[in-house]
């Protein structure tokens, strides 16, 4: 066995922070990778996430025993306090779930006990437990993210290695691990199998060999580990106008946009916006598609509301998902409803509570669900039913939109959303189901002025923010 110097957890720490890009989610899993914020410079880019609900948090709290008996406040994986950055917020196991499984963490990083050379692992959680399986919050994270690195020490105490051919421990994870970084080298896994990147400063290949059982390529680049870090900022969200934030919407993209209340809840401008942008052939979800402008909805007297209608009468839309695609009073069609009528567009009618319940599902990484809302009725054609517990029920899919075009009342450069009145409805779940979520606000504030427990939609949800100009009316 070699007798080099292996490097110390944090720089371990530190080298597995270099794997991190600008703005990137990273879930930290209990032990070691709960040391990757204390090196990291305050204000760092990424968003570091702890299973506790933390997101947006930083180098660990120095509490006394008599403070810690009075701190509050949030902790890692490792249920110790930590700080949150300007911007950070926390979450509810549900939706830290959700973000999860939805796949918005770009990376995690965990401590296994044992990785093979096909990706496989087995969490230290379950490996210090024998014949009891405790992966803790490991299995989603090499489950659900967009890459997952091993950080551990190369050895046991005892001597025995943690990179191994196989193990006969239950496994945490298959085929997930895509990096190891131990204390003594750095590997890639590939279809290929381990290939050694990096080796700790002083040691060679053949020290490595000579602790690691499992075979493993050596690349022709291999080189000394270094720790320094990259200068991380969070990327800039903000756009100068409604055109800018939505210039790659395409045609026959499938929109979000909420759909209740004519000056409170519809994202007004970014309508206007997409009237002008001119993108044709598009599916729009809302729960209401069309109705403020016939309906008033608090409307002063002799004006209608911008609403969704403008884009059907540019005839922009194909389809419609909604709960509400017609008016109150057969008197007063509103434009989609004129529209279906002559066959211009296509119509998907939802329940109301089905709409958001798809909506959450999509946000939150499930693909479908079983509700008893239309069970036996038109709504239920063509969908597969069965029956729980003596009632029938209707399998619904989730729904996750191209763009979501949603109405916040603040949001900081980070993309952190709060939300006034009629806009907190469908704005907060539809942010979620959707590949890019522009938000329209009528302020931008900088990080920090809204605290975690304001914060609604984490701006891990939003690409891009626009703000609502002066003078601009929801009003035509």
């Amino acid at each position: 066995m070699s007798t080099r110097e292996r490097i110390d957890i944090q720089r371990l720490a530190r080298r597995a922070a270099q794997e991190f890009r600008a703005g990137e989610v990273v879930g930290l899993g209990p032990g070691v990778p709960s040391l990757i914020p204390s090196q990291a410079p305050a204000g760092w880019g990424v968003w570091f996430l702890a299973d506790s609900g933390a997101l947006g948090f930083q180098a660990a709290v120095e509490a006394t025993s008599a403070t810690a008996q009075e701190f509050n406040g949030p902790v890692d994986s490792d249920r110790q306090p930590v700080a949150f950055m300007p911007g950070g917020s926390a979450l509810s196991t549900v939706d830290l779930a959700g973000l999860i499984h939805a796949g918005y963490v770009d990376a995690a990083a965990l401590q296994p006990a044992r990785v093979t050379p096909a990706g496989d692992f087995t969490h230290w959680t379950t490996g210090a437990t024998p014949g009891l399986f405790s992966p803790s919050s490991a299995v989603e994270l090499a489950g659900c993210s967009g890459r997952v690195i091993a950080m551990m020490p190369h050895t046991d105490r005892d001597g025995s290695p943690a990179i191994v051919d196989s193990g006969s421990l239950p496994l945490d994870g298959i085929g997930c691990v895509g990096m190891v970084i131990t204390d003594a080298a750095v590997f890639s896994i590939t279809g290929a199998g381990l290939t050694l990147l990096e080796v700790a400063p002083g040691w060679t290949a053949d020290d490595v060999a000579a602790i690691t059982p499992a075979a493993f390529q050596v690349s022709p680049e291999v080189k000394e580990m270094t720790f320094d870090l990259p200068d991380l900022k969070f990327p800039d969200k903000v756009c100068s106008s409604g055109l800018e934030a939505i210039h790659d919407l395409p045609d026959n993209a499938v929109v979000n946009v909420d759909g209740f209340g004519g000056p409170g809840g519809m994202a007004h401008y970014l309508l206007t916006s997409l009237a002008k942008h001119g993108a044709k052939g598009l599916t729009i979800i809302s729960n209401t598609i069309g109705i403020a402008r016939v309906v008033g909805f608090g409307s002063p007297p002799g004006l209608q509301a911008i609403d969704h209608s403008i884009l059907v009468d540019a005839g922009q839309v194909a389809k419609g998902i909604a709960s509400f695609p017609v008016s109150p009073r057969v008197s007063s069609p509103n434009s989609f409803e004129s529209a279906y009528q002559h066959g211009e567009v296509e119509l998907e009618l939802v329940p109301q509570g089905t709409l958001a319940e798809r909506l959450r599902a999509g946000g939150a990484g499930v693909g479908a669900f079983y509700t008893p809302t239309g069970a036996g009725t038109l709504l239920a054609d063509g969908k597969e039913a069965r029956f729980i517990d003596d009632r029938e029920y209707v399998l619904e899919t989730g729904i996750v939109a191209d763009f979501c075009l949603i109405r916040g009342h603040k949001a900081d450069t980070l993309g952190n959303v709060v939300y006034q009145g009629t806009s907190r409805n469908f704005n907060p779940v539809m942010a979620t189901a959707a590949k890019v979520t522009v938000v329209e606000v009528d302020e931008i504030v900088e990080p920090g002025t809204l605290t975690p427990e304001q914060i609604v939609t984490p701006g891990v949800y939003v690409d891009r923010i626009v703000q609502r100009p002066a003078g601009f009316s929801p009003y035509e």
